[in-house]
């Protein structure tokens, strides 16, 4: 796949994937950097492309009196902040017409949520700022329909488009990934694999999303061993206190073992 499509994306010769990885959602400055300065040194010495991941906002909460941020400007100055300090690019998702505009002026790619990927006018709105569209592909969706939400993006004139698979609903409480589809996807459309939302165990009785993080390797091996263009993870130094979809997150002190695995399996891979 053509990375040239994103501003500041370090490339390698490696054949590597590229990673987006983040927190869940922009809690302030100070850890935005630190998270993102670990990563950078991790994916540095690795050589995979790195774009840093992190929302502006919240706007698909259980609760209530869930954080959904600390403020859309705000936040999407930290993105900015972000990606001057390291010159690294950026991903947000959007969740309105409204934000695509609005983020488009601080990010690189455009995030469309997975239960919002249905939504026509948001798909639009998203491929006119002329950004890279990264599709969450719907809980509920068969790989094969993502193709629509593609020419959605398409048909509106601009030919950037990824999709992500964030597993499939199985049962009210759980997550499965369907690795068959990554293939499948990937005939329309560069295909990345989010390793920590398709380990999430929604719809708890708390009202706050559960997850197996446990698992993050077994997914990400087997995401890399299908051949995956690039891969999503979500991660914090110190998930217990994230603000956001803790349950499912990487410990950031893992990061580097983890990618190390990985790009060895992909390096194996590419040997054949």
């Amino acid at each position: 796949m053509d990375l040239n499509l994103i501003p500041k994306i370090k490339h390698t010769d490696s054949n590597n994937f590229f990673l987006l990885a983040g927190p869940c959602a922009i809690e302030g400055e100070e850890m935005a950097l630190r998270i993102a300065e670990h990563i950078l040194k991790v994916t540095n010495k690795l050589q995979i492309p790195f774009i840093f991941k992190g929302s502006f906002k919240k706007a698909n909460r259980s609760r209530i009196d869930s954080f959904t941020g600390i403020g859309d400007e705000k936040a999407l100055k930290v993105l900015r902040k972000v990606s001057e300090t390291f010159n690294v690019p950026t991903v947000t998702d959007i969740h309105t017409n409204e934000d695509a505009e609005k983020a488009a002026q601080y990010v690189d790619v455009l995030q469309i949520p997975a239960f919002l990927v249905r939504q026509t006018d948001l798909v639009v709105a998203a491929a006119k700022t002329g950004k890279v569209v990264n599709l969450k592909k719907g809980q509920f969706m068969s790989p094969g329909a993502m193709k629509h939400a593609v020419q959605k993006v398409k048909d509106a004139g601009n030919d950037k488009a990824w999709i992500t698979d964030r597993g499939t609903m199985f049962g009210y409480q759980d997550m499965i990934v369907d690795f068959r589809g990554i293939p499948e996807m990937q005939q329309f459309a560069p295909t990345i694999l989010d390793i920590t939302h398709s380990l999430q165990q929604p719809n708890q009785t708390s009202g706050v999303t559960g997850g197996r993080p446990d698992m993050i390797e077994t997914i990400a091996r087997a995401g890399v061993v299908v051949g995956v263009d690039g891969l999503f993870l979500e991660t914090h130094f110190d998930p217990s206190t994230a603000k956001s979809d803790g349950a499912n997150m990487l410990d950031l002190q893992y990061l580097e073992g983890l990618l190390t695995n990985l790009t060895a399996i992909r390096k194996t891979i590419n040997s054949f």
